[in-house]
């Protein structure tokens, strides 16, 4: 039997993410959620401290390790698995100093070119996402020659550069980077195809939470969008993720633990 879907909780450190900007900028609300998300059924807390949404500015390296490093080390202190969500090499190792078992790239190695081999260093699991452009405009052209193809392409690229940096194989994770550079109808394309990434030969990760595509679906705002994340989510397990990304952690890993029951990654005698 295989594992059972693992859910990673977002924790955004940030004043301006696209859903939850500002609600946990401050060390104590940031370390209740993140606390309170591993408590509700997360298997790993997603820490950033700079908001990727389209359209957004960067924030410098001092900063973004001064909103992310307390936490990290205050999770971690409690056995409270940790990744860090950073594109700066930089980051990305005092995070992992600090505590963090994963490092998430958006850029899958492609705006730090010391990403793979500080990953290598230390070890660590390490998620390549796809995207198109930069997050300041990443929305500005979503045309691809063949929308899966140029993923994979781009993915299997980013996995290449990892091996050579010296990151082991089974370190790897994959994301093909909904809302990153497609369209509100390619990243349903996405999901509906996600079993063509399997042939990568790495676990996938997938983060459809709340996204501007289920509010165009279901003409909803953001706060609005758990009913569809679940969908999302849920079809994605079936259909191959192996880590979903979400906001609303207890109400998905239900979810999810019914899809796995379902789709056979799980059985009755497993689960309880």
């Amino acid at each position: 039997m295989e594992k059972k879907t693992g859910v990673m909780g977002i924790l955004n450190i940030t004043p301006d993410s696209f859903s939850d900007g500002g609600k946990f900028f401050d060390f104590k609300s940031a370390v209740e959620h993140g606390i309170a998300m591993f408590n509700a059924g997360a298997d790993i807390i997603d820490i950033g401290g700079e908001s990727t949404r389209p359209g957004s500015d960067p924030v410098s390296e001092e900063e973004e390790l001064r909103r992310v490093i307390p936490v990290i080390e205050k999770l971690s202190a409690q056995s409270i698995p940790v990744s860090i969500d950073t594109y700066k090499s930089s980051v990305a190792e005092a995070g992992v100093i600090a505590g963090a078992v994963m490092i998430n790239d958006i850029s899958g190695l492609r705006f730090d070119d010391k990403m793979g081999f500080i990953a290598a260093k230390h070890d660590v699991l390490l998620t390549i996402m796809h995207i198109k452009g930069k997050p300041r405009d990443m929305q500005n052209d979503t045309s691809y020659y063949d929308l899966v193809g140029d993923v994979k392409q781009y993915l299997y690229e980013s996995a290449e550069l990892a091996l050579k940096s010296g990151v082991k194989h089974d370190r790897i994770i994959i994301d093909p980077g909904i809302g990153f550079g497609k369209s509100y109808q390619q990243n349903l394309e996405i999901i509906n195809r996600l079993k063509e990434f399997k042939a990568l030969g790495f676990p996938i990760l997938l983060g459809p939470s709340r996204k501007a595509f289920i509010g165009a679906v279901l003409d909803k705002v953001s706060a609005e969008r758990m009913q569809g994340t679940t969908a999302a989510c849920c079809m994605a397990a079936a259909y191959g993720a192996d880590i979903l990304r979400v906001h609303d952690v207890e109400e998905i890993s239900q979810a999810l633990r019914m899809t796995d029951y379902i789709t056979g990654k799980m059985n009755l005698d497993e689960g309880r």
